[in-house]
């Protein structure tokens, strides 16, 4: 019994220590990035594909107006939904809402590919889609983390 007893109290208090002290989850990168300006990110982001694609002096300048463009739209979005949580006005949206923002991110994306088709050779949009490609993996389909566990979500709808 006094085994058990002690099992037991190790147990509850690695548990306890494995939790962070705070009750915050720990920040990302993408966290870390809410706090910089607009014209910070594109900047950063411009220097990353220039490492990872070798860009020309041209078409930095086309890749990071158009990552300030992004950047610009992404704050504001995230102003809009900020604006909205604080005044209590965030309400989960209808299947309509979904669509049609799922429809404008869709819409988005090809256009930021026909743009990027047009900055970049051939061999750099290709490095560029395969990069991209990689960029989600490990999230669920809500682009959450998955740590490595399998979800069984029942069908809803």
């Amino acid at each position: 019994m006094k085994k058990i007893f002690i099992t037991l109290l190790l147990l509850v208090g690695i548990t306890a220590m494995a939790q962070r002290p705070d009750g915050k989850e720990r920040k990302g990168k993408h966290n870390a990035m809410r706090d910089f300006t607009p014209e910070q990110v594109a900047t950063l982001q411009t220097k990353k594909m220039t490492l990872a694609l070798d860009l020309t002096t041209a078409q930095q300048n086309s890749v990071k107006a158009l990552a300030l463009e992004n950047a610009k739209a992404r704050k504001a979005k995230m102003e809009e939904r900020k604006a909205k949580r604080k005044d209590g006005e965030a309400k989960k949206p209808t299947a309509e809402e979904r669509f049609t923002m799922q429809n404008e991110m869709l819409d988005h994306k090809i256009a930021q590919r026909t743009k990027m088709k047009n900055i970049l050779s051939e061999e750099q949009f290709a490095k560029w889609q395969k990069m991209n490609k990689h960029r989600g993996h490990g999230k669920d389909k809500d682009g959450k983390k998955r740590n490595g566990k399998k979800h069984n979500r029942t069908q809803e709808g």
